[in-house]
């Protein structure tokens, strides 16, 4: 029983010099992995976060794409084609002559530059690179989101791995009381009756353990599709954990929020991307010039018709838009409708974001007070049985008062462990609400 009372003050003592640092290593295994590096992990090789990382590869391909227009286009060309009947003209004294050849070959080089176009190209580069910044921005948000989830996780694994160890000790105790009980009704100091109480408790506790190890068993499954090993793949964490600290003041945090948040980020790219859209909708209508010359051999030149010679054509191209059906109106419709959409979902980003940072805040000084309160709890359990330890060895109190007080320190210090770890998840929560990495 003593020996499970020092185990007691020492999980406690452990509790309380949690260190003031997220990667502060309780566990000595050197197997195990802590928040970071499980997260790490995720992000590394997530189907989710690979794609992004592909959507901004397409990103680039497009402005790539539209920067082509910069350059030249080459083409070689070549043609035959046989023309009947063929027109002849008759000359007195000079015989019969073919205006143009039956076979016509042909084989030449084209080239064709875009001289100017008045920005129309330099607006599309910039409408692109503002995509590529938004796609960027979304994969940033998708990391943020998907750290939340192995977040939550994480802790769910954390807590069960304690609260089995808990257990375990507790039914340990329970064992050793069983042996001792045992003892006294061998001797005739105690019923049967105690016998059964106690090993009810023990059977109770058991059934406890169970539904740790099976929900334990469900947590490492979803852990392990996070890291994208196989179901069953031992994984053994470090519990990670927070020491109380201050926290800003609301509107401190708010304004951060706003500033930092993914969605606000994401907000004001859209605005740069539908604003570099309407910049290209304008300069739909602007007048291109381009420069073209052709090069080759082809037959048909009087007077020998059937020899191919070299020829050329060099020249400027001017082209110059009147009317367009109203596409360029209806662009501008277009476009001034996704601002406003945009705004809104601003807005409504905004009212999202601080309701998230006020409870999460909230939830932080409650957890904290939770502490206080399940530690001082604790304290108090640890003194009653001592004492419902003693007057059972007196005969004071019957059995059952003794197993329910060891009941009590078993709760209490899974209340402990419970309340430190939820407020170091809602402390790493409050983070990620105002727009801070945890990754």
């Amino acid at each position: 029983m003593r020996k499970y009372i020092k185990s007691v003050y020492l999980c406690a003592s452990l509790l309380m010099l949690a260190a003031n640092l997220p990667a502060q290593d309780n566990d000595a295994s050197k197997d195990s992995i802590d928040l970071g590096g499980v997260i790490a992990k995720v992000i590394s090789n997530y189907p989710s976060v690979k794609k992004a990382e592909l959507d901004i590869e397409s990103s680039n391909a497009k402005v790539g794409l539209v920067k082509s227009g910069y350059y030249p286009f080459l083409d070689l060309a070549s043609s035959y084609s046989h023309l009947g009947p063929t027109s002849e003209i008759s000359l007195p004294g000079m015989g019969t002559f073919n205006l143009y050849p039956a076979d016509n070959y042909s084989v030449t080089l084209n080239a064709n530059q875009q001289l100017y176009d008045f920005g129309k190209t330099k607006k599309s580069v910039d409408m692109e690179m503002q995509a590529k910044a938004l796609s960027q921005l979304s994969l940033e948000q998708l990391k943020q989101r998907l750290s939340l989830s192995v977040l939550g996780n994480y802790y769910s694994i954390v807590y069960l791995q304690e609260a089995i160890r808990i257990k375990e000790d507790e039914l340990r105790n329970l064992n050793d009381h069983l042996r001792f009980v045992e003892k006294k009704v061998a001797a005739g100091s105690a019923t049967q009756y105690e016998i059964l109480t106690t090993k009810v408790r023990i059977s109770n506790i058991q059934n406890q353990e169970t539904d740790l190890q099976t929900g334990l068993q469900v947590q490492q499954s979803q852990l392990n599709s996070f890291l994208g090993q196989s179901a069953t793949t031992p994984v053994h964490l470090k519990k990670t954990l927070f020491m109380p600290q201050l926290v800003a003041q609301q509107e401190t945090l708010l304004s951060k929020a706003v500033e930092q948040r993914d969605e606000m980020r994401i907000a004001r790219q859209r605005s740069l991307v539908a604003e570099s859209h309407m910049k290209v909708v304008d300069a739909q209508n602007t007048p291109v010039l381009n420069a073209f010359a052709t090069g080759g051999f082809k037959n048909g030149y009087v007077p020998e018709l059937g020899t191919l010679k070299a020829n050329y054509v060099v020249g400027l191209g001017f082209r110059f838009p009147i009317l367009d059906g109203q596409k360029t109106k209806y662009n501008h419709m277009q476009v001034k409708n996704d601002l406003l959409q945009v705004d809104q979902d601003a807005e409504l980003a905004r009212r999202n974001i601080t309701n998230e940072v006020v409870e999460c805040r909230a939830n932080v000084a409650a957890a904290l007070k939770k502490i206080a309160q399940s530690e001082l709890q604790l304290k108090q359990a640890q003194q009653a049985y001592t004492l419902a330890e003693t007057s059972f060895k007196a005969g004071v109190i019957t059995n059952l008062d003794l197993l329910d007080s060891s009941t009590s320190l078993a709760e209490s210090q899974l209340s402990v462990t419970k309340s430190h770890i939820d407020y170091t998840v809602n402390l790493l929560k409050l983070k990620i609400a105002i727009g801070e990495r945890i990754y």
